[in-house]
């Protein structure tokens, strides 16, 4: 097969044609689509994942059902809501048709010029995606990492934030922003030379915070093509095995924020100590009614 420049991996991202071109993006405090990056296996390479190319949309959802307890005799009154099992999650691709590469090998199957993939019945192996939430400089100024990016160290509590390295752009030679030159002299002499200058000899970073779904599975594939439309469009759903930071431990006593335990505010209903017959403490609680034995 000859070169395909829509399935070329480098640099992070899956294709070396234009379509595959870095534009700007804007600095807000509200994250922004532009800087979002969609991450999946594709096909014929087996070194990482790699940023999909000309993908519209991406929206994962999660839902679970949570069930009232109630009581005879007590009134209409919820005594406690019950989470139940989370439904696993879903996400649906919206992604431009490629004559070279189209959503199938841009998820590690070989489809189209490279293999036999027409079907979800073809499937055979789970792929993962990873998602990475790009900070914005003025987000990395409040870290004090302004174009450079911020890296948790892998199994802390920040693990699931990583520097993400961006390509040489041409710059102008100021002290924010290190010529290629400048960085590639600082790279090879430092010991501990920065993953995003090492990568890119620029120096030019962002943190992102990073999603991991892990083992998904197609359950639909539609591709529209209507005669009043020029681009074909290529919708895919999936479901997950498992989502997480790629970093941390999960478990029992994992750190997840509102533990009344540790003195955490949340609900004031776990917060307060309830005695029988005498009152709640907490503020604004009220004794719940029961007849004590020396009444």
């Amino acid at each position: 097969m000859a070169y395909n420049p829509d399935k070329a991996p480098v640099n992070g991202v899956q294709g070396t044609s234009y379509l595959y071109d870095y534009g700007t993006s804007p600095n807000t405090r509200t994250a922004v689509s532009q800087k979002v990056r969609i991450l999946t296996p594709v096909y014929g390479d087996k070194t990482s994942l790699h940023q999909m190319g000309v993908l519209s949309s991406f929206n994962p959802s999660q839902s679970r059902t949570v069930e009232p307890v109630r009581g005879i005799g007590f009134g209409d009154q919820v005594a406690e809501l019950v989470p139940s099992v989370t439904e696993p999650t879903t996400g649906d691709f919206e992604r431009a048709l490629l004559y070279l590469c189209n959503l199938w090998q841009a998820t590690g199957y070989a489809s189209g010029v490279d293999g036999p993939v027409r079907s979800l019945a073809h499937h055979r192996w789970p792929f993962d995606i990873e998602q990475q939430l790009v900070f914005s400089t003025l987000a990395d100024m409040d870290l004090g990492v302004e174009n450079k990016g911020y890296s948790g160290a892998s199994g802390a509590f920040d693990g699931g934030v990583k520097q993400t390295a961006y390509a040489q752009v041409t710059t102008d030679g100021d002290s924010s922003y290190t010529s290629s030159a400048e960085a590639a002299s600082a790279s090879s002499s430092s010991p501990n030379p920065d993953p995003a200058e090492a990568y890119t000899n620029n120096g030019r970073g962002h943190s992102a915070i990073i999603t991991m779904y892990e083992a998904c599975w197609f359950t639909a594939w539609s591709a529209s093509f209507a005669k009043d439309a020029g681009m074909i469009m290529e919708t895919g759903s999936v479901i997950v095995s498992d989502v997480h930071d790629f970093s941390s431990y999960y478990g029992e006593f994992l750190a997840t924020g509102n533990d009344p335990s540790l003195g955490q505010l949340g609900s004031v209903r776990f917060g307060t100590t309830y005695a029988r017959g005498g009152d709640m403490s907490g503020a604004g609680a009220q004794g719940n009614g029961f007849i004590t034995a020396t009444e």
